[in-house]
């Protein structure tokens, strides 16, 4: 009987100590989140299915369309989760991994006015959210009380919007050495599209031609701050717009040491993302032959014919110093986007951009990301996100800049 007792006691104590012992380590599954009507036909109700209470969570609807949610707990698992399906109610649901836990964007029709707030289920796991129709002065004086969260702000690196090199690095401790000597001092900036032309329209109607701009002006600030003896020459510098050939005439009039084009992607799926760097050169991948056409389709009544392969390889071999050149960047540009930025890579690609090809120096064509996935937009058009972007592109032109002189003052002291 003894035996028995302690051995029950024993499970007891088992039991209450499991919780304390383990519970840090305890996961919570967040499998699908759901969307239903009311049943007094009042609004709507939105279920987050997990396995265990997360350990608080906060809602603010800093507008109409838009609810923002925090779900705090650093082990919410969300591998493989199911979203509710786009419909004339919610436009989106977009989950974003904190270091603290979720945050959370719901998006709703703007033509649908919601007031929503937000508790556990009686299970004590599930949180519901209740979306009750309101009428929209109700809901517009609502979210004035708001301030909309950049999640951004949480997942980018805290130097990623540095542009002056550590003073530790040897970037640093040559470039006085070298910046006499011959020198990269010129480069063209390039804002794609303008004017007539907007560009790719993203969600809710954002132009391309708007984004591409800002961020064109921000990397021409830092190179002009921070890199004084180079000269920085927009193609643009307002919403006009310059045809494609005079493109290529006004930078080579410039005689540049390098040429970057600034441009946002789209795509009929509003899930897709991620940044692209292109050189010229013959197009690798069906990808990267549908954005040569889409960007190149803009210039269809100023070109008579279409970029042939021979055209590229009679360029290839005219120009392979500047193609080399070119995909060197290209890279620096990309590590600086993925590694810093924190941004999705889609790598490093050729295709065949006229407005690479009549470009008789080193060029780059950039693709910022997706403007049709409404995350991408929204970081994209944030002053946060267009800073963080031209930062990227400052640090690697930067970067290229001093390694470049170092090579040329070697060669220089080796002859």
């Amino acid at each position: 009987m003894r035996t028995s007792l302690s051995l029950r006691v024993l499970g007891v104590l088992v039991l209450l100590l499991c919780p304390f012992v383990y519970g840090f380590a305890q996961t919570t599954d967040l499998h699908r989140v759901s969307n239903t009507p009311r049943s007094d036909g009042n609004g709507y109700v939105m279920r987050y299915h997990l396995s265990a209470p997360v350990d608080s969570f906060e809602i603010i609807q800093p507008a109409p369309d838009l609810i923002q949610m925090t779900l705090y707990g650093e082990n919410i698992d969300t591998t493989g989760i199911t979203l509710p399906e786009q419909s004339n109610i919610l436009q989106e649901v977009r989950l974003y991994k904190l270091k603290y836990g979720y945050g959370v964007d719901i998006y709703l029709d703007e033509n649908i006015y919601l007031k929503s707030n937000a508790y556990f289920d009686q299970n004590g796991k599930d949180i519901l959210v209740n979306l009750e129709n309101s009428s929209q002065i109700e809901l517009e004086r609502y979210a004035q009380q708001f301030l909309a969260i950049n999640w951004y702000e949480e997942l980018v690196e805290d130097d990623a919007l540095n542009v002056n090199p550590p003073d530790s690095a040897p970037v640093s401790a040559s470039y006085n050495n070298v910046k006499n000597k011959l020198r990269f001092d010129k480069i063209v900036i390039d804002p794609g599209h303008g004017g007539w032309d907007p560009g790719s329209i993203g969600y809710k109607g954002v132009q391309e031609k708007e984004i591409t701009l800002a961020v064109g002006l921000k990397l021409g600030e830092y190179i002009e701050e921070h890199l004084p003896d180079v000269e920085v020459v927009y193609t643009r510098e307002d919403d006009s717009y310059l045809g494609l050939a005079e493109l290529g005439h006004f930078a080579n009039l410039a005689e540049a040491d390098l040429y970057v084009s600034i441009h946002c992607n789209s795509f009929h799926n509003p899930y897709v993302r991620g940044a692209e760097v292109y050189f010229l050169g013959l197009h690798k991948s069906d990808a990267a032959f549908e954005v040569m056409k889409r960007e190149n389709s803009v210039f269809k009544n100023e070109v008579d014919r279409e970029l042939s392969e021979e055209d590229l390889l009679v360029y290839e071999l005219a120009h392979s110093g500047y193609i080399a050149t070119s995909e060197k960047i290209a890279y620096m540009i990309e590590d600086q986007f993925k590694n810093r930025a924190q941004r999705k890579s889609r790598g490093v690609k050729q295709a065949g951009f006229q407005v690479l090809f009549e470009a008789s120096m080193p060029a780059v064509l950039v693709e910022l990301g997706f403007i049709t996935n409404p995350a991408e937009q929204r970081f994209l058009t944030s002053e946060y996100g267009q800073s963080i972007m031209a930062s990227a592109l400052f640090r690697a032109i930067r970067d290229y800049k001093v390694e470049y002189e170092q090579k040329q003052a070697y060669n220089v002291s080796s002859n």
